[in-house]
């Protein structure tokens, strides 16, 4: 018996430790998966990132599009306006990067629902700070030509990035297609919110 007990008190605290560590496993597992939950729950209002863009005013090709240079295809779509011409959020969120990009520029980038990052580029300034909550249209600064766009026509490079893969959008036909389950293509939400018309090509 004396033995029995010198092996239990030995081993509860083991077990006890080995418990408490797993409930704080589920739990934090738990919270991580309602906090990601949450995040997919909260409605996304879609809206258009430059002020008074038309469909002519991007490309319906350029997602995804090969060659593209140091980027290999274009993860994104060029807004094409004139320099100073607002940038707005296209979804409500908080403002998590401002800053100059080697490429992008002036950038501001966007966490809103869906844990989507919308990142906004060669922009000429921006009129935000990191951390702000800003809702959708708010103004986050101006076309301009910054970045890697230095010479070439002034616009905004729009791209919408998911830190949570979606692996049905994988074409192993592309190229770079390993990265396609970490963007979504921001056309058609466009497309949507742009029907075509006689002065909407």
């Amino acid at each position: 018996m004396p033995v029995l007990l010198k092996l239990l008190s030995k081993l509860l605290p083991w077990l006890m430790a080995w418990f408490i560590g797993r409930s704080v496993l589920r739990f934090f597992i738990t919270v991580v998966l309602l906090i990601i939950g949450v995040g997919y729950l909260l409605p996304e209002q879609f809206g258009l990132p430059v002020s008074n863009m038309r469909r002519n005013s991007y490309d319906q090709r350029s997602y995804w599009y090969y060659p593209w240079g140091p980027s290999v295809v274009h993860k994104g779509i060029d807004v094409f306006a004139r320099i100073g011409t607002p940038v707005t959020s296209a979804t409500g969120g908080v403002v998590i990067y401002t800053g100059e990009l080697s490429m992008g520029g002036q950038t501001v980038m966007v966490l809103g629902p869906k844990w989507r990052v919308h990142y906004y580029a060669h922009l000429s300034s921006f009129s935000v700070e990191r951390w702000e909550w800003v809702a959708l249209g708010h103004q986050l600064g101006k076309v301009g030509d910054t970045g890697n766009a230095k010479g070439k026509p002034p616009h905004l490079h729009y791209t919408i990035f998911t830190p949570i893969p979606y692996v049905w959008q994988i074409d192993t036909k592309q190229h770079q297609w390993w990265l396609q389950p970490f963007f979504v293509d921001p056309t058609p939400g466009l497309n949507a919110l742009l029907p075509k018309g006689p002065d909407r090509k």
